[in-house]
């Protein structure tokens, strides 16, 4: 009976030194487990931080590139100006995501896929606004190109105008009529009405200017306009009280007779009677000027006793 006794007391013993020992492996492995949990758990609060701070860094890449873009001289199309509005809204948003601290996995997922898409549109809205900055500098140049070819050709045309006033201006000049030959007889006029030329001034009622016209090829062969001015002997010009004005040399004249003669360039000889409003006529030298087509035709005179 002893001997029973004593074999089952080291057995015992024996069995609560195993459970122990069991008992401090379980221990040791839940604080390994606890350990590694913890350290996993750790290394994905720094990964978290890190992956943030790495976010913000690219937003700010991102907004900072957006600010570049728009700051540009180019002007934004309506499509440009709502991405552009919209890429603001959306760096915005991923902001307000990231200041939150902490983002769980799932949404730290969600904001690395926007960030990603948000790249992808300010890298295609930046080549957008490139492209439109050199259509812009080619419509710049191609405007400007306009602009000098329209000068050159206003000032072309400019020239020729000038060119072409100053031509008409010629021709005119070349058309004009010119007196060829011109004499003036004074007359006086008998009871009968029968005219007889006198030299001197007292009997004299009327003078009779009698000229030819140079020929002249490129004048209308047509009607002209005759006008005469007579300058007495004291240098006053004599008018009726229906004489008018008219153009010539560049200048205003009043006249003191007008008629017209028809032109044929064939060297006929043209009369004109002028009766005097202010007789007596003086004695002295009257002055007779012709003008037609705007310039002077000639002068003639006659001097009376």
């Amino acid at each position: 009976m002893e001997n029973q006794s004593g074999q089952q007391q080291p057995k015992k013993n024996s069995n609560v030194i195993y459970f122990l020992i069991v008992v401090v492996l379980a221990l040791l492995g839940t604080d390994v487990y606890l350990y590694l949990q913890k350290n996993n758990s750790d290394k994905k609060i720094v990964y978290q931080h890190d992956e943030q701070t790495r976010l913000q860094t690219e937003l700010d890449s991102l907004e900072s590139q957006v600010e570049q873009v728009t700051a540009g001289k180019a002007k934004m199309t309506a499509a440009l100006t709502a991405k552009n509005d919209s890429l603001k809204s959306t760096i915005k948003v991923l902001r307000a995501k990231l200041a939150k601290g902490k983002l769980t996995a799932q949404e730290l997922a969600k904001v690395q896929e926007d960030v990603k898409q948000l790249r992808y549109f300010v890298t295609k809205y930046t080549a957008d606004i490139e492209e439109l900055k050199k259509q812009n500098t080619s419509l710049t140049n191609e405007r400007d190109t306009l602009k000098t070819n329209l000068a050159t050709v206003a000032k072309k045309v400019d020239t020729l105008s000038k060119q072409n006033e100053d031509l008409g201006a010629k021709v005119k000049v070349a058309q004009a009529l010119k007196l060829a030959t011109s004499d003036v007889v004074a007359y006086k006029i008998r009871g009968s009405g029968k005219e007889v030329d006198v030299t001197r001034a007292n009997p004299a009622k009327k003078l009779k200017i009698n000229f030819t016209v140079a020929s002249n090829t490129l004048a209308t062969k047509a009607m002209h306009d005759i006008y005469v001015r007579v300058i007495d002997p004291t240098g006053n010009l004599i008018t009726a009280p229906d004489s008018g004005t008219f153009s010539a040399d560049g200048q205003d004249l009043q006249y003191t007779y007008k008629t017209s003669i028809d032109f044929k360039d064939d060297g006929s000889q043209y009369t004109i009677d002028w009766i005097n409003p202010t007789l007596p006529f003086q004695k002295g030298t009257y002055t007779i000027m012709l003008y037609a087509d705007g310039g002077t035709m000639g002068k003639t005179g006659i001097t009376l006793k």
